[in-house]
């Protein structure tokens, strides 16, 4: 073996010893509550935050909430900084193929290392917390509250200088609010979590809206008249200043192209013209839009951003596992929707943007989902639907769903498979039996079928 040689082998060896160690604390951590599972206190993640030295006040924030979008608004507001000279962490869920990916910084998931790492550092103060918690009768942090302070952590270590954060679940009472954004996004509000949120919009509204802080500038989403009022009502109650989508700035034009979409954007600071964001849908529009408003507001307090710097974050824009093409003959696209109004946009997004001749749609939903809208809203665009489910306890049983699909599509357009591969191949006769050029297949109706999708598809 030559010395080069062997020193890939052992670089191979390093890494593959350094994914087993990964793993294990991922399933370390796994053993906890999970993240959809909450208990409405800041207490925990207060006390190891406090432990570790406030590792969350030592950077700037952009926080994020809202019902649909949040990832993919997270995503260009750190590109957009990136580009502009800054080093960001960003802290998203769920995760597509690993862990890591939840944590990034300056664009990149942290390694197996570094999440290894970050895990010993912390974790000793985890266990002081759960030890407290434990003797006064409550529950240890759970699996999502630990990874918030572990993001926390590897952001102070690194370090950066603007942190991008996604809630987990609401807002008020989300592991992630013991920050204090500098700038909030909402973005759009609907039904979903119910359980967990309110069944109202107005209540859902005032959980999400409790990430607002004193003084903070708060760009908003075109939102249902309910909504609006709450945010406004508790933006006042903060000091906060308001940014609306559709009020005081705007998606002015907006063009379908090849790839993507090229868009004119009124910002806080001026007219951004011809900027072509690879994103589809009029959604993903709004998300630039909200994006490009966060940053102005935090890096140049509300001026224009460079157009070269705007240009290129957003025309190497990314959003894994949204509207994502991750196979051709036959076209095979992949998407996130996971509730009514995720569908009704993922569909207009598609009938804009595609020409397909028949589409066949793969569909699983979790078990606390709205399957029968989710379905209703994907009825006009497939031909025909394969249900299925994500190998998951929270999936929704694939015969309770073929149940609700039959009523919503008809039993001649339903077709059943217990296993998402079977799933997909299945689709993908029906769609060239169907029409041998310019058919499809859309794999959609949760994040954790659309993971496994990809990696059944071979996407990294």
């Amino acid at each position: 073996m030559s010395a080069s040689s062997g020193a890939e082998h052992r670089r191979r060896e390093g890494q593959d010893a350094a994914r087993v160690a990964a793993d294990e604390v991922y399933a370390a951590i796994l053993d906890r509550a999970p993240e959809h599972d909450i208990d409405p206190t800041l207490d925990r993640v207060r006390a190891v935050c406090d432990l570790l030295g406030d590792p969350q006040r030592s950077f700037r924030t952009v926080h994020i909430t809202g019902t649909n979008g949040k990832t993919s608004t997270a995503r260009m507001v750190e590109a957009l900084l990136r580009e502009h000279g800054l080093r960001t962490g960003r802290f998203t869920s769920p995760h597509l193929t690993r862990v890591n990916e939840r944590i990034a910084i300056d664009g990149e998931p942290i390694s197996d290392e570094r999440f290894v790492e970050v895990w010993q550092d912390v974790a000793p103060y985890v266990q002081m917390v759960d030890t407290a918690q434990l003797a006064e009768g409550k529950p240890r942090l759970s699996f999502f509250e630990v990874f918030t302070v572990m993001a926390f952590a590897a952001f102070a270590d690194a370090p950066v200088e603007v942190a991008v954060i996604e809630v987990g679940l609401g807002g008020r009472w989300d592991a992630t609010n013991v920050v204090d954004g500098d700038v909030a996004i909402l973005t759009p509000v609907a039904l979903d979590h119910e359980r967990y949120l309110g069944s109202t919009l107005t209540e859902i509204a005032s959980e999400k809206s409790g990430i607002i802080k004193d003084g903070s500038t708060v760009v908003l989403a075109p939102q249902h008249e309910d909504v609006e009022g709450v945010v406004l009502a508790a933006a006042a109650e903060r000091g906060a200043r308001v940014v609306r989508d559709g009020v005081d700035i705007a998606v002015v034009d907006r063009q379908v192209a090849v790839g993507g979409q090229v868009l004119t954007l009124r910002g806080l600071g001026g007219v951004y013209t011809e900027v072509f964001v690879p994103l589809y849908g009029e959604h993903q529009a709004h998300n630039a839009l909200l994006a490009l408003v966060a940053v102005e507001a935090l890096v140049t307090g509300g001026a224009a951003l460079d157009g070269g710097v705007v240009e290129a974050a957003f025309g190497a824009a990314t959003s894994p596992g949204r509207l994502e093409v991750v196979r051709t003959s036959p076209t095979i696209l992949v998407d996130g929707a996971h509730n009514p109004a995720g569908a009704e946009a993922l569909a207009a997004a598609v009938e804009e943007a595609f020409d397909f001749t028949s589409l066949v749609g793969v569909v699983g939903v979790m078990a606390d989902k709205d399957p029968e809208n989710i379905l209703a809203a994907l009825e006009p665009l497939l031909a025909e639907v394969v249900v299925t489910r994500a190998s998951t306890s929270r999936a929704l049983d694939v015969a309770d769903l073929a149940e609700v699909a039959v009523d919503v599509f008809g039993e001649d357009r339903v077709h059943v498979a217990d296993r998402l591969d079977e799933a997909i191949d299945k689709a993908a006769t029906r769609a060239e039996q169907l029409e041998d050029f310019g058919s499809g297949v859309l794999i959609t109706g949760s994040i954790l079928l659309v993971a496994e999708a990809r990696v059944l598809l071979g996407r990294p």
